[in-house]
């Protein structure tokens, strides 16, 4: 009730009667007023209002603040579930935020529902999402609330990604972020870091390297100078992507030992495994140690602890190269079959490597002499690199393709 309300707020402001009721009520009227015997006229709301120092429509909504405030905590406890564990996640959060959207106009409270709303709305294909975060984009704009406001800028730009829409995505981040920077007079280094480190992989996915690597090496540095390492293992494991595209080896080495000595540094699990996967991706590719990569990669293969990983496609993968680089043909397509494509991967440099694998495997099925299944998966890989950027994996897909149209040409002529 309205009255309550007042109430309620009077008391958490530490204010008697008579104080809240100043020059312009009395103390018997805000009595009454309160204990819902008297209907305040629009004035005398606007006068309370203003010494309770909150907005009106704070009084007059039919939730106030406190319980806003509640289904928040409750919403985010539901957001840092892990979606996997709880495939109801969004589902909840829409239903528990939906009841009190049209209260939801001023505030930090109101902009962070917003925005888990419209994340909930995207996820569930409930409804606009693009307006409920539009909504928080501009509540956070108003209190200057740039991390939350950098996180709506990075799930926009996340939206046309996942729909390998690249070119959009890139214009997405390049538009938020000139947004950003217009409105937000301080970008603290974490809500930089975070555009920098979308930025570089958009261009990255986009094949615009010269640019992608500038940003990145400016993040870089930024982040050396002001010891500032959150995102720091992103930024080095996407270096040395770009080092591996490039065929930069000295570079790759670099960042590799970085990324190394990141992990050693943070205990961090994903880091430390994911720069054996780099150290074990350098002796299936450059260095041509097969036979090393095959044993490091067995040794994480057989950890009961990475069983479930989510690295694990990665690892198949890689024994799979392995064992084609050893000429044990047989082995390998059988490690290539068992790959599936994560389907959290999205970027064309992650994609390639597994589109790759058809390329392997057409060529363990020439050294086998099976030049038309050989033929079938290679063409299968040409079509699977089809809408993405041109790369060096994009191209030995071709060339394998075609060294392969050659020998079945060549082999049709002698017969």
């Amino acid at each position: 009730m309205l009255g309550e309300r007042i109430r309620k707020l009077r008391k958490q402001k530490k204010l008697t009667l008579e104080e809240l009721a100043g020059t312009k009520l009395t103390k018997g009227m805000l009595s009454l007023i309160e204990n819902n015997k008297a209907n305040p006229s629009m004035e005398s709301l606007t006068y309370i209002a203003e010494r309770l120092e909150i907005d009106l429509s704070q009084l007059l909504n039919e939730v106030n603040f406190e319980e806003l405030r509640e289904v928040l905590d409750e919403a985010e406890k539901i957001f840092s579930r892990n979606s996997d564990d709880y495939p109801e996640k969004y589902k909840n959060l829409f239903t528990l935020i939906d009841p009190v959207v049209p209260q939801l106009n001023q505030g930090y409270v109101a902009a962070r529902l917003l925005e888990l709303y419209g994340y909930s709305l995207y996820w569930e294909k409930q409804g606009d999402w693009k307006q409920s975060l539009e909504q928080a984009a501009v509540l956070y704009d108003q209190m200057n609330v740039t991390t939350k406001r950098v996180g709506i800028a990075s799930f926009r730009c996340l939206a046309d990604f996942i729909e390998h829409n690249y070119e959009q995505s890139l214009e997405t981040i390049l538009h938020e972020r000139k947004e950003i920077e217009k409105k937000h007079v301080y970008i603290d280094p974490i809500s930089r870091l975070d555009l920098d480190y979308n930025e570089a992989v958009m261009y990255f996915a986009v094949g615009d390297i010269n640019a992608a690597k500038q940003v990145m090496d400016e993040a870089i540095s930024f982040s050396q100078k002001n010891k500032t390492f959150y995102r720091i293992d992103d930024l080095y494991r996407l270096a040395a992507a770009y080092s591996m595209m490039e065929e930069e080896w000295e570079q790759y080495e670099y960042y590799l030992k970085k990324l190394n000595q990141y992990a050693m540094f943070s205990d961090d699990t994903m880091s430390q495994v994911t720069s054996k996967l780099f150290l074990i991706e350098s002796l299936n590719g450059y260095k041509h140690d097969y036979a090393e990569a095959l044993s490091m990669v067995d040794q994480l293969l057989n950890d009961p602890e990475l069983k479930h990983h989510q690295l694990i496609e990665w690892f198949h993968l890689e024994k799979g190269k392995a064992l084609h680089g050893l000429k044990r043909y047989e082995e390998a397509i059988n490690y290539f079959e068992k790959v599936v494509i994560p389907d959290y991967h999205h970027h064309p440099f992650d994609l390639s490597q597994f589109y790759l694998k058809e390329t392997y495997m057409a060529q363990c099925l020439v050294e086998l002499g099976k030049i038309e299944e050989a033929l079938g998966a290679a063409k299968k890989a040409v079509d699977l690199f089809d809408h993405l950027p041109d790369s060096p994996f994009k191209e030995l897909s071709l060339e394998t393709y075609q060294k392969i149209l050659e020998l079945k040409s060549v082999k049709w002529g002698k017969s």
